[in-house]
């Protein structure tokens, strides 16, 4: 069966950083590993049950007209306890874009913005377990 849709999966989240080392170290804390990739104003690292890449860039590498504000699409990522991560966050410098909300389904948000000025997402989300538990 051919796959007719365009987008298959994200391939890479990019957060911008002016302080490249310091978002580095940041979310080498956060996630508990190093990058498995670094080039001088960018790392990578693979995160949680499908690798996910996550790249910090160094700021200078921006698009043209890219904003310093938070805004735009929020990427969530699924956490087991929703209100232990916000925590965390907030423990270590994040700020509440969106508090933990219940979405109704057994679905509950919430987003941050971390220290950089990117716009970081957490979300409990009882589909991401049921395709999990069926592969």
């Amino acid at each position: 069966m051919t796959n007719t849709n365009p987008l298959r999966g994200f391939a890479t989240i990019s957060y911008f950083a002016a302080d490249h080392e310091a978002a580095r170290k940041w979310y080498t804390e956060l996630t508990g590993m190093a990058p498995y990739f670094e080039r001088p104003g960018y790392v990578e690292f693979r995160l949680g049950d499908y690798q996910a890449e996550l790249g910090i860039i160094d700021s200078k590498y921006a698009p043209g007209g890219a904003t310093t504000t938070p805004g735009g699409a929020i990427v969530y990522w699924h956490v087991d306890d929703i209100k232990a991560t916000v925590a965390r966050l907030l423990d270590m410098g994040a700020t509440i874009l969106d508090d933990v909300t219940e979405r109704g389904g057994g679905f509950v948000t919430a987003s941050v913005v971390d220290p950089f000025g990117n716009v970081l997402g957490v979300m409990y989300n009882p589909h991401y377990l049921e395709i999990l538990a069926a592969k």
